[in-house]
C-alpha cells in the first residue's frame, strides 16, 4: 500500500477528535435508526426502492429524453452531457450571459465531483456554500468527509475558531451561538446572489421535476431568492414516476441520520414567479459521467440504485476509525470507493478499496439493495486483471495452493515458533518487521499435531448410517485441532460418521477477497474434488468464511471467469454443505442429540461472526443452542460488529486491526460474562489473542467446544 496512504491513515487513527466524534455518531445512529423503521417493513421498502431505481438505470436514455421533454414544457432550460468539463463550460456561460458576480449553492455532491466551485471562482465569481456543513468546509479549506454530514469529522471548538477567523471575534463553541452566528453570515449572501445552484435528489421523468431533501431550508433560499436557478443532477436520480418519490423520501431520512422526515421536502416543477413578477430562470443540467456506462456493465448497474444516504458510512466499522478524507475521494467510504472507481478511473479506488474488510454491514442497510461488499471485490478482480497480482501474494498462493510444501511449513512452522511462544498456546511477540502482528493481541502457536493427524487417531464408532464430510479450514487444522475433535465427538452422538478427506486445502478466501480469482477457483477445483469424493449427507465447517465458500463463492467465482464446466459439482457441494451450529439446531430439534439438565452455567455473551450473520442469516442457531445448553446468554453491546479480523486483513492492516479489536475486548469484558463464544475460528484467533495480551480472565470459546461439553452421554 503506498507509504503516503499508509500515512493518512496513521494520522486518522491518531486524530482523538476525529475517532471521538465518528465512534459517538456510529453508536447513535445504530439505536436512532432501529426506532425510526419501528413499525416498517425495510425488506419491503427497499426491495421496492431497489426495483424502481433499478427500472430507471436500465432505461436511462428513455427517462433522460422524458425529462426534458416535460421539464422544457414548463419552461426550464435542460442540458444533457456525459462531460464534466461542459458542465462547468455550460454553467459559466449563464453566469457570464447574465452578469453574475455572486452565487450561493445548496449542497450538491455532484458539483463538489466536477470541481466546480474552483474553476468558478478563477473565472472571478464569488462562490458560497450555504448548507452549514459545507459552509465550515468551505472556510476550513477541506472537501466533505460524509455524503451527508460533512463536517462530521470536525469538532464545535475547530468550527467555533473557525467562525472566530470570519467575523474576527472570539467565539465560544456554544452551538446555538454558532448557528446564529452562520445564519447572519448567511441571509446578506442570499440577498445578494445573482444565481443560485442546487443539486437534486430526485428527478421525476414523468413530470419534468427535481425534488430536493433538506433540513436546514437553504435549498428553498437558493433555489427562490436569485432570478436565476441552476441545479445539477447526475443521471443515476432519475425515476420514472412521480409515485417513485414515496419511497424514497420514506427510507432517506431515515437512513441517512435516523430522522423520520426531513424539515423540508421541495419539489420543482418549472419555472416559478421571481419578486419582480418575472419568471425564473431555469436550467437543470443532466450530467452523466460515465454512468450510462456503470448501467450498462451488468454487475455495477446496481450502484445506480443509491440514494446517496450514506449509510454505509454510519454502520462501517473502517469508516468510523479513519472518516472520508482516508476512506475515499469526492464520495466516501463503500459506496464512495466504486463511484470513485467509474467516475474517476479505476486505479483511484486502487488504495481506497483495500480499506474495505467485508464484513458486509453496509449490504444489510443499504436502502437501495446494492451488494457493496461485492462490487469491491469485482473492483480487486479488476485491478488484479488491469496490474496482475503482486509478487508477494503470487508467491503467498503458489506456497498455500502446494498442500504438501505448505502442510510441511507449518509443521515446521510450529517447532520454529517455540522461542517466541508463551507455553503452548500463543505467540506473544515476534521480531523485527513481523512485530505489528502481534500489536494488540497473541497469535496462536501452531499446533504440534494437525487435526488431519489427529483424526486418524479418532476411534469412531462402527455401523453410523449418515456420514458427514468435514471441511476443517486452514485454522482448526493447523492452530485448533481440539475444535475439529469437538465436531466429530458432536456428531458421532447423533450417530453421523464423520469424514475427513486429505485432499481438502484453503478455501480461497483469501486469494478471493484480494481479486486473484483464477487462483481462487483453482483452490475451489481442488475442494470440490476432495470433498464430493466419499458420498456423504452433509458437508460441515465449523468456520463460517469456509462455508460461505463452499455454499456460495465457489459457484460465483466460476461463473465469474466463464468455468462452467465446475458449476454442477459446486452446486452439489453447495446443497449438501451447512454451518455446524445450524446443523446441531437440526439434529436437537430431531431428538438426535439433546443436553444434560440440571445445570446453571451462569452467563456467556455472544459475538457474531460477520459471515455467519450476514451472509449465512445463522445467528439464531448457536444462541438457542447454548442456552439450551444451560448458560444465560448477555447480550454484548454491538455484538454484530466485525472484531477486526477480517481474514488477512489483520495482517495487511493491523493498525486498522487493533483498535476495532480493542473496542470488541470493551464489549465483551462489559457484560460481566466469564465466557464469550462465537462461531468463527478466526475470531476466535482474534479477540482470544487480544484477551490474552489484555491479561483478561475471560475465556474465548468457539461453540463447538462448548456444546461438546455439554452432550448428553
Amino acid at each position: 500500500m503506498q507509504q503516503e496512504f499508509k500515512a493518512s491513515i496513521d494520522r486518522a487513527l491518531h486524530n482523538a477528535n476525529l475517532t471521538g466524534a465518528l465512534g459517538k455518531f456510529s453508536e447513535a445512529y445504530k439505536v436512532n435508526r432501529a426506532k425510526a423503521y419501528e413499525g416498517i417493513d425495510f425488506e419491503a421498502l427497499r426491495t421496492t426502492i431497489a426495483e424502481r431505481k433499478g427500472y430507471a438505470a436500465s432505461h436511462l436514455k428513455e427517462l433522460s429524453a422524458l425529462f426534458q421533454k416535460n421539464a422544457e414544457a414548463k419552461g426550464a432550460k435542460v442540458f444533457c452531457t456525459n462531460d464534466p468539463a461542459q458542465v462547468r463550460e455550460y454553467i459559466l456561460k449563464v453566469a457570464q450571459e447574465n452578469g453574475v458576480k455572486s452565487i450561493v449553492k445548496s449542497k450538491s455532491m455532484a458539483t463538489e465531483e466536477i470541481h466546480l466551485n474552483p474553476f468558478l471562482e478563477k473565472a472571478g465569481i464569488e462562490v458560497n456554500e450555504t448548507d452549514l456543513g459545507e459552509w465550515i468546509i468551505q472556510l476550513a479549506g477541506q472537501t466533505p468527509s460524509h455524503m451527508v454530514m460533512p463536517a462530521i469529522h470536525m469538532t464545535k471548538e475547530e468550527v467555533a475558531d473557525l467562525f472566530s477567523k470570519e467575523i474576527e471575534e472570539r467565539l465560544a463553541a456554544d452551538i446555538p451561538r454558532l448557528v446564529k452566528v452562520a445564519r447572519n453570515e448567511m441571509r446578506p449572501k442570499f440577498l445578494r446572489a445573482d444565481m443560485g445552484i442546487s443539486g437534486g435528489n430526485m428527478a421525476v421523468a414523468e413530470t419534468g421535476s427535481i425534488v430536493l431533501v433538506t433540513n436546514e431550508g437553504n435549498a428553498r433560499l437558493v433555489t427562490s431568492l436569485p432570478k436565476i436557478h441552476v441545479a445539477v443532477v447526475g443521471i443515476e436520480k432519475l425515476v420514472e414516476k412521480f409515485s417513485d418519490i414515496g419511497p424514497i423520501l420514506k427510507a432517506l431520512p431515515r437512513s441517512a441520520t435516523a430522522q423520520l422526515l426531513t424539515s423540508y421536502v421541495s419539489i420543482i416543477s418549472g419555472q416559478t414567479p421571481n419578486s419582480d413578477g418575472s419568471l425564473k430562470n431555469l436550467h437543470i443540467i443532466l450530467m452523466d459521467n460515465k454512468r450510462s456506462e456503470m448501467a450498462a456493465d451488468p454487475m455495477f448497474k446496481e450502484a445506480m440504485q443509491c440514494i446517496r444516504c450514506a449509510s454505509c458510512l454510519n454502520v462501517c466499522p473502517i469508516f468510523r476509525l479513519v472518516g472520508g478524507h482516508v476512506f475515499g475521494k469526492v464520495y466516501t467510504g463503500g459506496i464512495g470507493t466504486i463511484l470513485t472507481a467509474w467516475y474517476d478511473e479505476l486505479k483511484s479506488s486502487e488504495h481506497i478499496q483495500g480499506l474495505c474488510i467485508q464484513c458486509g454491514a453496509c449490504k444489510d442497510v443499504c436502502p437501495g439493495k446494492i451488494d457493496i461488499p461485492a462490487l469491491i471485490l469485482e473492483i480487486r478482480r479488476r485491478l488484479v486483471r488491469e496490474q496482475g497480482v503482486p509478487l508477494l501474494q503470487k508467491s503467498i498462493y503458489a506456497v498455500v495452493n502446494n498442500r504438501r510444501v505448505f502442510h510441511g511449513m507449518l509443521r515446521a512452522a510450529s517447532v520454529a515458533a517455540k522461542p517466541f511462544a508463551r507455553g503452548t498456546k500463543f505467540i506473544r511477540h515476534l521480531p523485527m518487521f513481523l512485530a505489528d502482528l502481534t500489536d494488540g493481541r497473541s497469535l496462536p502457536a501452531i499446533a504440534a499435531k494437525p487435526f488431519r493427524d489427529v483424526f486418524k487417531t479418532i476411534q469412531q464408532p462402527k455401523g453410523l448410517q449418515e456420514k458427514a464430510v468435514f471441511y476443517g479450514g486452514c485454522l482448526i487444522d493447523f492452530a485448533y485441532p481440539e475444535m475439529g475433535e469437538a465436531l466429530v465427538r458432536i456428531f458421532n452422538k447423533a450417530g453421523i460418521e464423520v469424514l475427513f478427506p486429505e485432499g481438502q486445502t484453503c478455501c480461497g478466501a483469501p486469494a478471493r477477497y484480494n481479486g486473484a480469482y483464477e487462483t481462487a477457483a483453482g483452490n475451489a477445483a481442488d475442494n470440490i474434488r476432495a470433498l464430493l469424493a466419499n458420498q456423504a449427507d452433509y458437508v460441515v465447517s465449523a468456520c463460517p468464511t469456509c462455508t460461505v465458500a463452499l455454499d456460495h463463492e465457489f459457484i460465483a467465482t466460476f461463473e465469474s471467469l466463464g468455468q462452467r464446466q465446475w458449476l454442477p459439482q459446486a452446486r452439489e457441494l453447495a446443497a449438501k454443505t451447512v454451518d455446524f451450529s445450524t446443523l446441531v439446531k437440526k439434529l436437537v430439534a430431531e431428538g438426535r442429540l439433546s443436553f444434560r439438565e440440571g445445570q446453571e452455567l451462569g452467563t456467556i455473551t455472544y459475538h457474531d461472526s460477520c459471515h455467519l450473520k450476514r451472509t449465512l442469516h445463522a445467528d439464531g442457531p448457536p444462541r438457542e443452542l447454548l442456552q439450551k445448553a444451560g448458560y444465560q446468554l448477555t447480550e454484548m453491546f454491538e455484538c454484530d460488529i466485525c472484531c477486526g479480523m477480517g481474514g488477512s486483513y489483520s495482517l495487511k492492516l493491523p493498525e486498522i486491526s487493533a483498535p476495532i479489536l480493542q473496542r470488541k475486548l470493551h464489549n465483551i469484558k462489559e457484560t460481566g460474562a466469564p465466557v464469550v463464544a462465537m462461531d468463527c475460528p478466526g475470531c476466535v484467533m482474534q479477540i482470544r489473542g487480544g484477551m490474552d495480551q489484555d491479561g483478561s480472565p475471560v475465556r474465548v470459546r468457539h461453540t463447538v467446544e462448548i456444546l461438546a461439553e455439554r452432550m448428553r452421554d
